[in-house]
């Protein structure tokens, strides 16, 4: 995505996530639309909706029926955080990038809990293709770089910004993948 603090301030807002998620995996959408995901009155997501064009995340899409309502799209098909390319991580960028990744975790934290509260509901076939895994790795940085740009090589073709709906197998549903790889600090240090 980006290391500009401007742009990781405007996603900030969870909101502003969840509209943007919907228009990326859903595409383009109104403001009423979009109220139904995040629980917002449809002027609140006007305004989000208006910050995140303003920031180049959303723009109008083409106007549907009788063009009335207003239709928006998402600009990109998803996103990433980094750290900046001169590798100069500064107190702003940094709590902006925080910012962001705490709402993302949490929100996915809430999506893995409403999943296991209605596991028991779902057909054998998905509760055992469903799988949480945790495993703590050896490795260098070149390892784990290598093993996450492995294991995004095998996620691509899967993406639902990518992937042609119509072409997906009969059945195919939303599915999320949860992916953390991060070097432990040392013993003995403490994060501040």
């Amino acid at each position: 995505m980006t290391d500009d603090v401007g742009l990781l301030r405007a996603m900030a807002h969870p909101a502003r996530l969840a509209i943007l998620g919907r228009l990326q995996t859903e595409g383009p959408a109104t403001a009423t639309e979009c109220a139904e995901v995040v629980g917002l009155s449809p002027s609140a997501c006007s305004y989000h909706l208006r910050m995140l064009a303003k920031h180049g995340f959303v723009e109008d899409a083409p106007a549907r029926g009788d063009g009335r309502e207003r239709v928006w799209r998402a600009l990109q098909r998803g996103w990433m955080l980094r750290d900046p390319d001169d590798g100069e991580l500064t107190p702003d960028l940094l709590a902006a990038q925080d910012a962001v990744i705490g709402i993302v975790l949490d929100e996915a934290r809430d999506r893995l809990a409403d999943y296991l509260s209605q596991s028991a509901r779902e057909s054998s076939e998905w509760r055992t293709a469903a799988s949480i895994t945790h495993t703590v790795l050896l490795a260098d940085a070149d390892e784990l770089r290598d093993i996450g740009a492995r294991i995004a090589e095998i996620l691509e073709p899967y993406k639902v910004a990518f992937r042609d709906a119509a072409e997906a197998p009969t059945g195919a549903r939303l599915a999320e993948v949860h992916l953390r790889l991060f070097p432990r600090p040392p013993r003995g240090r403490k994060a501040k």
